[in-house]
């Protein structure tokens, strides 16, 4: 079993904000495969599954809140005996401009209070993550800027990139993220 987990803000009001573009790529996912998200209060998240040629894959969108993503990651993976090399976990980087995606193996959590919750609860940097693009900040706060929707002009390239986004996913999981890194890191 493979694990994509989509960070992001439950609730209308966050639906289209910036930090919710992980939220978004797994909603891509979803609609792409005909399937529909079912809350799972113990494992702390919308949850669905579907068969991709070799393997089932579940992709989640915790119900946490993005501060404390953490506990659903592990509450799923410790549910469902996912090894940390089977997870992908999507998410928002204000540091790459909108319209680009970035796979990493590894590494620090960047600011980003959803992957630092992520570290926390495995106590590991090593798991695969894809970073979309949401930048550049314009001079206020992080904390404000992501809480921020997209603008009207913005929703064509958004469109474009949560749809590479999500094909990317898939091809991740089935091919490795190395071959991901190789084919998508633009």
């Amino acid at each position: 079993m493979k694990l994509i987990t989509g960070l992001g803000n439950v609730g209308e009001k966050y639906l289209f904000t910036r930090h919710n573009a992980g939220f978004m790529t797994v909603d891509k996912i979803a609609l792409d495969n005909n399937l529909e998200f079912k809350e799972d209060k113990k494992l702390k998240s919308l949850i669905t599954k579907f068969k991709n040629i070799e393997d089932d894959i579940l992709l989640i969108k915790p119900t946490t809140f993005m501060n404390l993503s953490g506990e659903a990651v592990s509450a799923v993976m410790n549910y469902y005996k996912i090894d940390i090399k089977d997870i992908l976990i999507i998410y928002d980087d204000i540091s790459l401009d909108l319209g680009r995606i970035r796979f990493r193996a590894n590494g620090s959590d960047g600011g980003h209070n959803g992957i630092k919750s992520i570290i926390k609860h495995l106590g590991t940097k090593d798991f695969n993550r894809l970073k979309i693009g949401i930048g550049p900040q314009p001079s206020i706060p992080s904390e404000e800027f992501v809480l921020q929707n997209f603008s009207k002009e913005q929703m064509p390239e958004l469109k474009n990139i949560i749809t590479k986004a999500s094909e990317s996913a898939i091809f991740a999981l089935l091919n490795g993220i190395e071959k991901a890194q190789n084919n998508y890191n633009n």
